[in-house]
């Protein structure tokens, strides 16, 4: 079990960042990832593996002028 933003989600081995955001179903393109604590570049979305038991935020960044 993972939490992601205080909600419980279930874990599976080798879950990835990309994974958490399809099944949350985060589609804004501007994200903002870490895991229990540490930031997460886009970058690595693909290939940072999520640990049972982890903490993630995913934070909306908001822009506009």
């Amino acid at each position: 079990m993972i939490r992601v933003n205080g909600e419980n989600l279930s874990h599976r081995p080798g879950m990835t960042v990309r994974d958490v955001l399809r099944e949350r179903n985060f589609v804004f393109p501007l994200l903002v990832v870490s895991i229990d604590g540490r930031h997460v570049p886009r970058a690595e979305y693909d290939t940072t593996v999520v640990p049972d038991g982890a903490e993630v935020q995913v934070l909306h960044l908001m822009s506009g002028g």
